[in-house]
């Protein structure tokens, strides 16, 4: 299992620094629509749309990146892999599917109650 959280630990270092560098280029499509006379309705609209849109990915990318935060933890306490809800083991292909994943399938299947 060692060399599984090893080679889990380097695919989130992987995600992370993608993330790190997706965000930092959204930043642009964020900031604020600079209005002028010559934008017409539609086009503002499309703009405040297309910005709207940006910031909702930039904030999925940083709560994934807070998730990746989080499995690093796990790594060192060393209950990576183990489901934050059950305590079953995670099967291995979610794992390698997705890194930063705390339940398991039959959890994350589960209504929350």
């Amino acid at each position: 299992m060692k060399d599984d959280v090893e080679k889990y630990r380097t695919m989130l270092e992987e995600l992370q620094v993608t993330l790190k560098q997706e965000i930092a280029l959204a930043n642009e499509e964020c900031a604020p629509i600079q209005l002028n006379g010559t934008m017409g309705r539609i086009s503002r609209n499309d703009a405040i749309q297309v910005q709207q849109m940006a910031l909702e990915i930039k904030r999925r990318r940083e709560e994934r990146l807070i998730r990746i935060q989080t499995a690093f933890s796990r790594m060192e306490k060393g209950t990576y892999g183990d489901c934050c809800r059950c305590h079953n083991r995670i099967n291995k292909a979610r794992l390698d599917t997705i890194p930063d994943v705390v339940l398991c399938i039959r959890c994350a299947s589960q209504p929350r109650s």
